[in-house]
């Protein structure tokens, strides 16, 4: 009883799901609570193995999401989406003059 009064009470930390772009132009897709710190990580050649061939060079897309949860869903999401598909995101964020700091959610306009 104590340990769920305790999880009820703790508000729900946010998660986003990043893309970050490779100097070979390849798209990398991940998860963090504070996508700034882990692409400064990936930058350092820590953590994802990914980028030991290729290093992070922009954070290209933040989406926010409800919580840890939703962000590894809709990161499983956007993994299957083509090289297209996720180009498409990050433009409809480039394009897009309502979305703030970057973050919205794109999925209306990506099929």
């Amino acid at each position: 009883m104590v340990a769920a009064a305790r999880m009820s009470a703790a508000p729900d930390k946010a998660w986003f799901v990043y893309l970050v772009r490779a100097a070979n132009g390849a798209l990398y897709c991940g998860i963090s609570d504070d996508p700034q710190r882990r692409f400064a990580q990936h930058q350092a050649g820590k953590g994802a193995r990914f980028f030991h061939t290729s290093p992070a060079l922009a954070l290209a897309y933040v989406e926010a999401c409800a919580g840890k949860g939703d962000a590894l869903r809709r990161e499983r999401a956007i993994k299957r989406l083509s090289k297209a598909a996720k180009e498409s995101l990050i433009l409809a964020i480039d394009g897009d003059a309502s979305a703030q700091d970057g973050v919205r959610d794109p999925l209306a306009r990506v099929s």
